[in-house]
């Protein structure tokens, strides 16, 4: 394919506006500014739109050290949402794998390929997802027996699935489920009469939070992180 071409289907833009691209010096093919729009490129090579590389049509895979305060959709009235965070081409066409409340932060998953996060996000997988847990009153030991039996949720006609519960101090824990119902860990310690006050996801599967990572901040997943799922 021609860069130019290329440029103006990665970017959304006329081959005009990419010859534009081109003359300033903003686009570089393996590490070498290019002006000749005409040049070929292939799946191998590695285009870059100031610093950012740009990928032929095919999924993308991020991470992302969700901050509190945003929202995990595209649109919202009152909330920034994640996608704001995101430096890269058409965020609008990505998606979160597994949600997470406006106050809860850490990882999430965010992709194209649909097939991918349904993997992640389908009841019928177990994917586990590990939270650290902040809470308004010391932990009772017997919780740990009530999460592994299943709670009942207020509004729900079954109990949870079994779920792993390490206290780690008097107010605080990590909790692991295999279910994402709506605020669920918030709602099986309100069930046992206690109340979150801070909320954060450290592992999906077999992905671990990249604690490079600062609050906003995202990166690639690798090839292995991408083949945990599927």
């Amino acid at each position: 394919m021609r860069l130019d071409k290329f440029l103006s289907t990665t970017l959304g833009i006329t081959r005009k506006d990419a010859g534009k691209l081109l003359k300033e010096k903003r686009i570089e093919v393996n590490g070498e500014t290019v002006k000749n729009g005409a040049l070929k490129v292939t799946e191998t090579c590695e285009v870059e739109f100031d610093g950012r590389p740009l990928r032929f049509d095919g999924p993308r895979y991020f991470m992302l050290n969700k901050p509190s305060g945003f929202v995990c959709s595209h649109v919202d009235d009152y909330n920034p949402t994640v996608f704001v965070l995101f430096d890269e081409v058409s965020p609008e066409k990505m998606h979160v794998a597994g949600r997470l409340d406006g106050d809860t932060t850490g990882l999430v998953l965010l992709t194209d390929d649909g097939q991918w996060s349904h993997r992640i996000t389908s009841p019928r997988h177990y994917c586990e997802k590990v939270y650290y847990v902040e809470l308004a009153d010391p932990i009772n030991e017997e919780v740990v027996e009530q999460f592994a039996n299943g709670v009942q949720l207020r509004g729900e006609k079954e109990l949870t699935r079994p779920a792993k519960l390490e206290i780690l101090g008097d107010n605080e824990a990590l909790i692991t489920i295999s279910e994402g119902k709506y605020h669920q860990v918030k709602r099986m310690f309100a069930a046992v009469g206690n109340k979150v006050v801070g909320l954060h996801r450290e592992k999906i599967g077999d992905v671990e939070l990249d604690e490079a990572l600062e609050p906003g901040e995202y990166r690639q997943l690798t090839d292995e992180e991408i083949a945990a799922f599927m």
